[in-house]
């Protein structure tokens, strides 16, 4: 057998090559959309196309491939034992706006690749998938069947993974590389709900709230939001504007974060439009939510709908910048993966009602019905209604599984960290869709996580020992009396 940490030094030109070209494919997810063939591509034209960039390239490098209906794929390589997966997904979330670089671009600087995707998860995926390929042209004859796993809505609802394990099946042990090295070793239980208030009649006259609306995702930090208001008295906005610009000067930053309020007329009405910053849900104290900003705002006005104050009240008193959920009656911890986080994604509002998308991570050792619990006492008398959206259990590894001790071993000896211990995190990956499978990388301790982020970006020597870790990492896994 050849050096196969050679193979992957000599060919990283190419694979940096080919995570631009994937890159510069837009695979933010959308409605279906049906080719002139019949084919359905379930999450749009553009995941539709880095999927098959993808496997095309997996059969050119002579690995066999299977389609799940455009909803998931794989390419393996082996012909027998367990089926050890790796577990990828090449959907991303929206870019937003304000890069230095254009977000599809894949352009390279200063030692870094830029563009959606970078860190989560197509650069992850590339670097597996030539650590995979490192192994074959080494002439590696693994005790188990290899699959890369390709998910194309992680981002979303999972509905590919879970089409994907109708029609295949799932892996028996394995991991995905859309986490933090050295391992993760649990992974907080996630909700995502709605909050409803619905209006009856609505005021007519007075200070009107005609639009409302916040964030791109439940799982991300809204980093925009923006409100249009009107009144017959326009001399009103005058007041407005001096409160906006009031505002403005005493909250430069708010929780050390840069913070920005404008408005501007619209015709006849007045919108006034916040940025906050992105981050991902699970690390809310890592970004400033636009949609509190702009709450906190609007309850310093008196609209002529006491729904509607009632309903912004609401929120200040028990949102607000509150990010561990003490206000609203589920606050909790454990001492495995720490705190409840309780970030509000997507502000949403109608004449008929105003509706807030809301993305919890509760610890391991705590329950869904205990955070629902406190939530459902505290909104009880406000006539506000809570529409359950999805629920993933948290998983939890001891330390001391001989997978976990694997990971632990093939990340310290590329990196010389032996310090860093395994990790509980608040993020949710398609660790887990299957039994025996955990996070193990991409993020090196230390780095910045700019993943959800603008400028999202990959350092290209990080992209080098991150494919040598995961070839190590399945060359270990994949022998035949490996035991998780």
């Amino acid at each position: 057998m050849q050096d196969y940490i050679k193979i992957i030094e000599d060919d990283m030109p190419e694979q940096i090559r080919f995570l631009q070209d994937l890159i510069r494919i837009n695979s933010e997810g959308s409605d279906a959309v049906t080719a002139h063939d019949g084919s359905v591509y379930p999450f749009g034209q553009g995941v539709q196309d880095a999927l098959e960039m993808v496997l095309k390239a997996c059969e050119e490098m002579g690995f066999k491939t299977r389609n799940a209906d455009n909803y998931g794929a794989h390419a393996e390589f082996g012909d027998e034992g367990k089926i050890m997966g790796i577990l990828g997904h090449l959907d991303v979330v929206p870019a937003g706006d304000g890069w230095s670089f254009a977000p599809y671009s894949g352009d390279v600087a200063d030692g870094y690749i830029y563009g959606r995707g970078t860190t989560d998860d197509k650069g992850p995926v590339v670097a597996a998938l030539f650590a995979m390929r490192a192994l074959k042209k080494a002439g590696y004859e693994p005790g188990a069947r290899i699959r890369l796993i390709l998910g194309l809505d992680e981002e979303t609802n999972w509905i590919g993974m879970d089409k994907y394990l109708e029609k295949i099946g799932p892996a028996d042990y394995g991991f995905t590389p859309d986490g933090d090295f050295p391992v993760v070793h649990a992974e907080k239980g996630i909700l995502t709900f709605n909050l409803v208030r619905k209006f009856t009649e609505r005021a007519t006259k007075g200070l009107q709230l005609r639009s409302l609306e916040g964030g791109a995702a439940a799982n991300m930090v809204a980093e925009k939001a923006r409100a249009v208001i009107n009144s017959q008295d326009t001399a009103v906005y005058d007041a407005i504007k001096d409160r906006v610009s009031e505002y403005r000067e005493a909250h430069k930053e708010i929780n050390g974060i840069p913070a920005k309020i404008n408005c501007k007329g619209v015709g006849k009405s007045l919108e006034i439009s916040v940025e906050g910053k992105s981050a991902h849900g699970a690390s809310p104290s890592k970004g400033l939510s636009a949609i509190s900003i702009l709450m906190d705002f609007l309850g310093g006005l008196n609209f002529a709908d006491e729904q509607i104050n009632d309903i912004i009240g609401f929120y200040n008193d028990h949102i607000g910048f509150d990010l561990g959920g003490e206000r609203m009656g589920c606050e909790m911890s454990d001492d495995v993966s720490g705190a409840l986080t309780f970030n509000v994604g997507v502000l949403n509002f109608n004449r008929k009602a105003l509706s807030l998308t809301i993305n919890v991570r509760y610890p391991v050792k705590c329950s869904e019905d205990a955070v629902y619990k406190g939530i459902t006492e505290t909104i009880e008398k406000y006539d506000i209604g809570l529409v359950k959206k999805s629920a993933q259990e948290p998983i939890f590894f001891d330390v001391d599984t001989p997978m976990i001790k694997t990971f632990m071993d093939v990340y310290q000896e590329f990196t010389g960290d032996m310090d860093t211990p395994p990790m509980a995190i608040g993020g949710g990956t398609y660790a887990r869709s299957m039994n025996n499978h955990v996070a193990f990388g991409a993020l090196f301790p230390g780095d910045p996580d700019v993943m959800h982020q603008r400028d999202e970006r990959l350092a290209l020597d990080r992209f080098e020992t991150m494919t040598k870790i995961y070839a190590k990492a399945i060359y270990r896994l994949s022998q035949k009396d490996f035991s998780i």
